[in-house]
């Protein structure tokens, strides 16, 4: 979160995440907060180190209403195939959604005869959310977007419209939220009805941002995270999800003490246990940094104390700037760790909405950075030990990363038009 099989998605209408080639430390200041949000939609050509990434969202088809007794006989050939597929679509939805109501069942049914709890229940029928959705979920409300939209005159408005506020990325949850329950089951449910895969971040462990400062926060106790990670698992239920868990809560150990670190591998732990129990058609992920911050053997170390073994696998370059190649190579490498310290591999996915320029050593809103690969099944293959499960956009870009850098003034996960409109094109 060994290396498995995903299928990949087909062609369709909306949002469908295409091939795309290859492209320190994200520290907790660079995470997103209240103006997290996400989105998708139409048609982009995004650069990212000399190379192109281009998602092709046709339009929707609408059927006309003619007065003819036969309508569809009048309609030139194209017409028809376009309506025809736009069936066949519905249809596909419809299956996956059935697909989904089975397994919802058939896991519950298992609870019963076994009685050897859910965890066995869990382990019998293995979720994959992303053969049970038609690509990633993009939030029309996402804080792009929203801008985009209010601002139509603005210059810069098309450009964020288009090469960023279409484009799927994750939304992050918190206090911020709310009411916990209500903010991710409508987010998982509008997912759902547009048959997509939504990607979620909890962002709400006691003592979050222990290093930095910039985002610090997070539950009152251990106990009070139970209950909101509890939560927010229960509101995701049968549906499909990817969820990643508390981005820097692993890198921060330099600035714990052991007992505090035993209490936050205790709460993560407890946090995968609520995912396996509660939302069986669920990824979770654990947060392993970025190639710069903590060397990948500790990481490993980190990653097993906190339970990634029960978790799909692991996350990278979070908020940061790093090249799909660099966090190939530590993800690899973490891995192989993993394998040779503890007996099992995991899978992780990459950040890549900021590191199309690389990282130039800065953090906290460097200029001349530059949006990467959109999200995509697959990803930064090439080196030994083969590439990432999936690149997707976990930070939005345009978020600020705290009042520092070309964001003077301004408060992490406020969202910035001017960098956001510069990062498009990378200056």
């Amino acid at each position: 979160m060994g290396h498995i099989r995903i299928p990949l998605w087909s062609h369709g209408p909306e949002g469908v995440p295409q091939a795309a080639p290859e492209e320190a430390r994200p520290t907790p200041e660079s995470r997103a907060l209240p103006n997290s949000l996400t989105a998708e939609g139409p048609p982009v050509t995004v650069s990212t180190d000399g190379g192109s990434a281009r998602t092709d969202n046709a339009p929707e088809v609408r059927r006309a209403h003619l007065p003819h007794p036969h309508p569809r006989a009048s309609l030139p050939h194209h017409s028809r195939a376009a309506a025809e597929w736009e069936r066949s679509q519905r249809r596909a939805a419809l299956v996956r959604r059935l697909l989904r109501t089975l397994a919802a069942s058939a896991f519950a049914c298992l609870l019963l005869p076994l009685g050897t709890g859910p965890s066995s229940a869990a382990a019998a029928v293995p979720a994959d959310p992303t053969g049970m959705t038609s690509g990633f979920y993009t939030d029309p409300n996402a804080a792009p977007a929203v801008w985009a939209a209010a601002n139509p005159g603005d210059g810069r408005a098309a450009a964020i419209r288009d090469s960023i506020a279409s484009r799927p990325m994750a939304r992050w949850f918190g206090a911020w939220s709310g009411d916990i329950g209500a903010a991710v089951g409508s987010y998982v449910g509008a997912a759902d009805a547009a048959d997509k895969l939504p990607v979620l971040i909890a962002y709400n462990i006691p003592g979050r941002d222990a290093c930095g400062g910039h985002s610090g926060g997070g539950a009152g106790t251990p106990a009070a995270y139970h209950s909101w990670i509890s939560a927010f698992a229960s509101a995701i239920g049968s549906r499909p999800a990817l969820v990643v868990i508390e981005p820097d809560s692993l890198g921060d150990f330099s600035c714990l003490s052991q007992a505090q670190i035993d209490e936050r591998n205790g709460m993560l732990r407890g946090a995968l246990a609520q995912f396996r129990d509660r939302a069986p058609n669920t990824w979770t992920y654990l947060d392993a940094g970025n190639p710069a911050w903590i060397g990948a053997a500790t990481m490993a170390q980190h990653l097993d104390g906190a339970g990634v073994r029960e978790a799909h696998g692991f996350s990278l370059n979070i908020s940061n700037y790093f090249t799909t190649g660099e966090n190939t190579a530590y993800g690899n490498a973490i891995s192989s760790a993993l394998a040779s310290s503890y007996g099992y591999t995991k899978p992780y996915v990459i950040d890549t909405s900021r590191n199309g320029n690389g990282s130039d050593g800065a953090w906290c809103n460097p200029g001349g950075r530059r949006i990467g690969a959109v999200s995509q099944m697959g990803g930064g293959g090439g080196g030994g030990g083969g590439g990432a499960e999936m690149l997707l956009w976990l930070k939005t870009p345009g978020e600020s990363d705290g009042n520092c850098g070309v964001g003077g003034g301004s408060v992490a996960g406020q969202f910035l038009p001017e960098v956001a409109y510069k990062m498009i094109f990378g200056y």
